[in-house]
């Protein structure tokens, strides 16, 4: 087991202060635009990302279609880099969410966007990025260096920049609360312990991670990192999309993490879990109690949009000790470099 404290451990736990420093350095950008999108009242939303950054797009996805009813789409950039088409997007908004705001596909997406007639708007850690540079607002993510390859503060800073691009432009006055509790919430979610978790998985080979709504935009970005910092073959589904197939394989002892939040989804979260206990696999759950499956501990009572966010950073910090546990160094993850530039 890997002894030494890693960057990734040491940008973890930088994670509330990351968040804090976002909030009080973005409010003049944030403040412009919302304005933007309130005077377009966006009738569809598109989002253009890549890796993290994309399941951070996801998030806010489910973000906006709950508070704001407007739908929200992912786009391919490779319509732009490789075919060259430019889209038809007048009366959206295009919201690209990019750590390094440097690869080519991305920042040739949101130029072609805004030739279509979209608001463009760049999340990113690199304010004078080129990303920035072809869009007409950004919002600069203040996360401060990231070493390690596998992305944490840089993806939670992210969520936290679309949660408030949103609470600000509906001028919802419980969502912005909850975003400006964020950084006390997230201190709390590094004291939880999830070492039942890992020692299930100290020595798996594989696991499904379920969720619904925001928190299956987690467990996308929780399986992805099972994979790039544990050597984990993670398959991340919505707790419904799960049992129509990929619960045909789960018996005998098979692990599944099952996100679980206090929203209207916890009831069906509960059934697929209970459903899963029943075919014999080594159930975790978050925010509730299932007989024959482990509960992990969460921070209670946060607004239902950003439990999810909150239970990531537990899972940030759990999967750093589990990768070492597994011989692994999370900082530098096999065949990987921090800045991938695709087209």
């Amino acid at each position: 087991m890997m002894t030494t404290k890693t960057h990734m451990a040491t940008e973890v736990a930088e994670i509330p202060e990351a968040a804090a420093r976002f909030l009080a350095d973005a409010r003049a950008p944030l403040a412009a635009a919302a304005s933007a999108m309130r005077s377009l009242d966006p009738h569809t939303i598109v989002s253009v990302a890549r890796g993290s950054s994309d399941h951070a797009s996801t998030y806010f996805k489910y973000a906006v279609e709950l508070a704001a009813g407007v739908p929200v789409a992912s786009v391919g950039p490779s319509i732009a880099s490789i075919y060259g088409r430019t889209l038809k997007l007048k009366g959206a908004a295009c919201v690209g969410v990019s750590q390094s705001g440097k690869s080519p596909d991305i920042v040739e997406m949101m130029r072609l966007a805004g030739e279509g007639g979209a608001l463009t708007i760049a999340l990113t850690n690199n304010s004078a990025s080129p990303m920035a540079g072809v869009s007409a607002h950004t919002l600069p993510l203040s996360a401060g260096p990231e070493q390690s390859v596998a992305a944490t503060k840089t993806f939670v800073n992210s969520v936290v920049a679309g949660l408030a691009l949103l609470a600000e432009w509906l001028e919802d006055e419980a969502l912005r609360a909850a975003v400006a509790g964020l950084p006390d919430a997230f201190a709390k979610a590094l004291e939880q312990d999830w070492t039942a978790l890992s020692d299930r998985l100290v020595r798996a080979q594989s696991l499904y991670v379920l969720g619904r709504g925001p928190g299956f935009a987690m467990s996308n970005e929780m399986a992805l990192k099972f994979k790039e910092t544990s050597g984990l073959h993670a398959e991340s589904y919505s707790a419904a999309e799960v049992l129509h197939g990929p619960a045909a394989i789960v018996g005998g002892r098979f692990p599944v993490l099952a996100l679980g939040v206090d929203d209207a989804a916890l009831p069906h979260v509960r059934a697929t879990a209970e459903r899963l206990v029943g075919q014999g696999a080594d159930v975790f759950v978050t925010g509730l109690e299932v007989a024959g499956a482990t509960t992990l501990p969460t921070v209670s009572g946060l607004h239902p949009i950003v439990a999810p966010l909150v239970l990531g950073v537990s899972f940030y910090k759990f999967i750093e000790e589990l990768s070492r546990r597994r011989g692994f160094n999370p900082d530098v993850p096999p065949h990987l470099k921090k800045v991938t530039e695709t087209v």
